[in-house]
């Protein structure tokens, strides 16, 4: 049976918040809020679904990488060079300047909310 990607699933101390981090800062686009008071926001980052469900309390914060889970999430972009100094101006978090990991790719790594870790990465060979 074949498979497809649907969405990934965050928790965060501030659902609506993280959702405007990913749309004011990431350009991605929100499809819905569910709940009243929020619960769970939808958006789309670049076709991928993020679900970003409002946390209780009592959960624990993220684990600092690196950690056994989802490592982080990876976003390709056409220009590093101009994509490092986007994040810059935004004044994000950048835990990584430009790293040449190999020849033909590039990465830059950020921490989003919650402590998510987000990978931006120019490719110039296909997988």
């Amino acid at each position: 049976m074949p498979y497809r990607i649907d969405h990934v699933h965050l928790r965060s101390r501030d659902a609506v918040a993280a959702g405007s981090f990913y749309v004011e800062m990431l350009g991605a686009r929100e499809i819905r809020r569910d709940g009243s008071p929020v619960t769970r926001v939808v958006i789309d980052l670049g076709g991928l679904y993020l679900f970003i469900e409002q946390a209780p309390e009592d959960i624990a914060p993220a684990a600092r990488p690196p950690h056994l889970g989802l490592e982080h999430i990876g976003l390709a972009v056409d220009d590093i060079e101009a994509t490092f100094a986007e994040l810059q101006k935004k004044k994000l978090d950048i835990v990584s300047g430009i790293n040449d990991v190999k020849p033909g790719l590039r990465t830059i790594f950020i921490t989003g909310p919650d402590g998510v870790l987000i990978e931006f990465l120019k490719r110039d060979f296909a997988l």
